[in-house]
């Protein structure tokens, strides 16, 4: 079992020294023994309180975290399991407040069983107020980045966990909606565990303690958009309700970020001479992948894991956020592999998580074409590309795209920025890979690369059908 830190212990391991400021509890008069009359309420409640030297079972309170001011949440397990009653709902609904009205991210720390017993349904009616608060700093523009501690579950993970934009856990953590009093007797115990969330995509990623403080901050800062200015506060425009800027009460989306700039080419320099030439080199071996394209591009980058849906497509589809140029940018990139489902539906929470928080979007377009065996059907392949078309065409912050290689019908189009593509000398873009072109035409094999000619698709053809902006060299554009 991992080491249990109180709610204090863990604050002072993520926030910088001297920064945390507690918020004022808001005051709620209580009948004896609580709501429900429930005998022996208040007598654990105030041994809870002299053993964890806490009045509730959260702590909520501003701290810096490397540099970046948030509103950090952290629960206390040792106040009766950091369950979550009408008290514990007043401090959190409290909390969220606070960050709209200052613009600044809120941190969860947690490590709950779940609602109360103690108070009955008024307690597991707390998990709607925290839901709203949650979803009223969404629209705000604003992030949230939970970090699952031991133990995280029933309400406190079905809400302020799981439905955090971003989702880090300690090594060893129980995390699940099940608590280990009320699972199946014969289930499997390592199904409950931070490590599996993260393996079928429900969290983002593992995080050792000692690397929690500049991981989370890393985080903030990419979020909050500091790299690029904007700040946890925006200034002007006058004052609203409370001297909060109004210009600040603006979701962050309306601060219209300039676009992405395009990468530069990393791979062969001239243009293809004939159709089959352009799909050799988008399939030769040592072409520029995406990793080599990210990683010249951004001075430092982080990954988001998972399509929250079971799934995860780490082979095929790279999500996350990065700093260029001192400015945050957000990225979803195929491998030049099959594209799975979980893939498609991981780039599509990265694009609407971008927007939301007002940060451009870059999108490298390298696959064959959308994974079709019969595990992808299974798995709603269509519905998952129609989930990436549809975040794309909604988006209000700016996408750039580069074909770095294969660009394969459906699957690839559903990540390319109408208007805003461009291509590489070593990549192709194809209604359909000519093999496949050629077989629902009825040619036979030697028409393959005839084929290739008559659909066009080299780059300096993209450009000719206004399919694609423009080449780019190994210069910047």
């Amino acid at each position: 079992m991992p080491e249990r830190l109180s709610a204090r212990e863990t604050l002072a391991l993520v926030a910088d020294a001297d920064s945390f400021r507690e918020l004022p509890a808001p005051a709620r008069r209580s009948p004896p023994d609580g709501p429900l009359g429930w005998q022996g309420y208040d007598a654990s409640r105030a041994r809870a309180a002299a053993r964890t030297g806490e009045q509730e079972s959260v702590v909520c309170g501003t701290a810096s975290v490397e540099g970046t001011r948030a509103v950090l949440i952290a629960f206390e397990f040792g106040y009766l399991g950091g369950s979550l009653g009408e008290r514990t709902g007043d401090r959190l609904e409290a909390a969220y407040v606070h960050a709209r009205a200052h613009r600044l991210p809120v941190v969860p720390l947690i490590a709950t069983g779940g609602s109360r017993m103690q108070e009955g349904m008024l307690a597991l009616t707390q998990l709607q107020r925290v839901a709203r608060q949650s979803a009223l700093t969404r629209e705000a523009g604003l992030p949230q980045i939970a970090v699952l501690r031991d133990p995280t579950t029933g309400g406190g993970w079905a809400t302020l966990g799981a439905g955090a934009d971003i989702v880090l856990a300690l090594p060893g953590a129980q995390v699940g909606f099940a608590g280990s009093r009320v699972r199946p007797p014969d289930t499997d115990p390592t199904a409950y565990t931070a490590e599996s969330q993260v393996t079928w995509g429900s969290a983002d990623a593992v995080v050792k303690p000692a690397d929690l403080k500049p991981t989370l901050g890393t985080w903030l800062r990419l979020l909050t958009g500091r790299g690029a200015g904007a700040g946890a506060d925006v200034a002007g425009g006058g004052s609203g309700a409370g001297g909060v800027p109004v210009a600040s009460l603006a979701p962050a989306y309306a601060r219209a970020p300039a676009p992405a700039p395009v990468p530069r080419a990393l791979g062969v320099r001239g243009l293809p001479g004939s159709g089959w030439e352009a799909v050799g080199r988008a399939r030769a071996e040592g072409r520029p992948r995406a990793r080599d394209y990210l990683d010249a591009y951004f001075r430092q980058r982080v990954l988001i894991g998972g399509d929250r849906c079971g799934g995860t497509d780490p082979d095929g589809m790279l999500c996350g956020f990065g700093e260029r140029d001192g400015r945050t940018v957000a990225y979803a990139a195929q491998t030049g592999t099959a594209t799975r489902p979980a893939g498609y539906r991981t780039a599509a929470r990265l694009i609407r998580l971008a927007d939301r928080l007002g940060i451009p979007v870059l999108t490298l377009v390298d696959t064959p074409g959308a994974a079709n065996d019969a595990a992808a059907e299974r798995q709603g392949v269509g519905a998952a590309i129609a989930e990436v078309f549809g975040a794309v065409a909604a988006a209000r912050v700016p996408i750039t795209t580069l074909v770095i290689g294969e660009g394969g019908s459906g699957g690839a189009l559903a990540l390319a920025a109408p208007g805003n593509t461009w291509a590489t000398p070593d990549s192709y873009f194809s209604v359909i890979a000519p093999e496949l072109a050629a077989a629902i035409l009825k040619r036979p094999p030697q028409e393959i690369r005839p084929t290739a000619d008559q659909l066009r698709i080299r780059p300096q053809d993209l450009v000719e059908l206004g399919v694609v902006r423009g080449i780019v060299d190994h210069a910047r554009p």
